[in-house]
């Protein structure tokens, strides 16, 4: 049997804690539709500025899904400030992993080479989260550690 081990806990939760206070303090501006406007015209002047290319023109749909992805992760963030624990880790790992391919498929279409920065810290965060979770081909059923009472959502032992 195998089941997935948990990583050691007091450095892992600080990088999950670290990485939902990075994903607060850069998505809490895409929570509402003026917060929005003011963050959409900072990135297209910060791109401008560095060459990396604007944003494009706001409209009603872009506002929306802004609002609606930025909504998300805020309250994603604050239950892993209030409340870090591995499994979080693991998931918000996996949702990076996610982010990051969407990601890199937009910078394939010619978006503004800025969403390489974010790009970037995607990658970072979820390697940093992915990584530390190992498989242990060699549990048994009555071994200790990452199993169904300690909380881990992929215990495949007492399948």
């Amino acid at each position: 049997m195998s089941r997935l081990r948990t990583p050691s806990r007091p450095t892992y939760l600080r990088v999950v804690r670290a990485s939902a206070w990075y994903d607060l303090a850069v998505t809490a501006g895409f929570a509402t539709p003026w917060t929005y406007v003011l963050v959409h015209d900072t990135l297209s002047s910060c791109g401008r500025a560095l060459g990396l290319g604007a944003l494009p023109e706001l409209d009603p749909w872009q506002i929306l899904f802004a609002n609606l992805m930025g909504s998300v992760v805020v309250v994603w963030a604050v239950l892993r400030i209030v409340r870090p624990l591995p499994e979080y880790g693991l998931f918000d790992g996996i949702a990076r992993a996610l982010f990051a391919t969407w990601q890199a498929y937009a910078l394939a279409h010619g978006v503004s080479r800025l969403l390489w920065l974010f790009f970037g810290v995607e990658v970072a965060f979820g390697v940093l989260q992915l990584v530390p979770w190992r498989w242990d081909r060699n549990a048994d059923l009555a071994g200790s550690g990452g199993g169904p009472a300690d909380g881990c959502p992929l215990d495949t032992a007492s399948r």
